[in-house]
C-alpha cells in the first residue's frame, strides 16, 4: 500500500478507536439517549458514521455499492455495543482492502455521484475522514453530557 493510503488508514483507525473508547462501558440506555430535540443518540451517530465512511470510500471512491440505507441509520436504537464495535472494525478492514487497490494518481479521478456532483477520489476520501471526526466529537460530547446528567 502506498504511504498516503497507509497514513490515511492510521488516521481513520485513530478516529474509530476514539469512538470505541467513547462507547466503552455505556449502557443501552446511554447509547440511545439524546441530549435534546433534533439531536442524535450515540447509537445513531456510530451507525451513521460507519455508513457514511463506507459510502464515501466504497460507493464513491471505489465505485462499489454498499446498498446504503441512509435513513435507516438514523433509526438505530437498541443496538448492542458489540454490533457497533463490529461495524467499526468492518469499516477499517474494508477501507484497508479497498485503499490497497488505489494509487496516488487515482486521487485525481473524478467520480459522478447519484445527485450529479462530481468530487475527486481525493475529496471523497478526505470527506469520509472529516465526517467521521465530526461525529466522533458529537459522540464524545453525548457521552460527557450523559455522565453529567447521571452524576449522583
Amino acid at each position: 500500500m502506498q504511504t498516503f493510503f497507509t497514513e490515511y488508514i492510521k488516521v481513520l483507525e485513530e478516529c474509530h478507536n476514539d469512538i470505541l473508547s467513547a462507547i466503552d462501558g455505556l449502557s443501552p440506555e446511554a447509547m440511545d439517549w439524546t441530549p435534546g430535540d433534533d439531536m442524535n443518540s450515540i447509537s445513531v451517530l456510530v451507525f451513521h458514521t460507519t455508513g457514511s465512511v463506507r459510502f464515501w470510500i466504497g460507493d464513491i471512491a471505489a465505485q462499489e455499492s454498499s446498498n446504503r440505507d441512509r435513513e435507516a441509520e438514523f433509526q438505530a436504537k437498541g443496538m448492542d455495543v458489540d454490533v457497533l464495535k463490529k461495524r467499526l472494525s468492518d469499516n477499517i478492514e474494508y477501507a484497508r482492502v479497498t485503499l490497497d487497490k488505489f494509487t496516488i494518481q487515482d486521487l485525481e479521478t473524478i467520480r459522478t455521484m447519484p445527485d450529479g456532483r462530481q468530487p475527486t477520489v481525493a475529496w471523497a476520501l478526505l470527506h469520509a475522514l472529516e465526517h467521521a471526526t465530526l461525529h466522533l466529537g458529537q459522540i464524545q460530547m453525548n457521552h460527557q453530557l450523559w455522565e453529567q446528567k447521571n452524576k449522583a
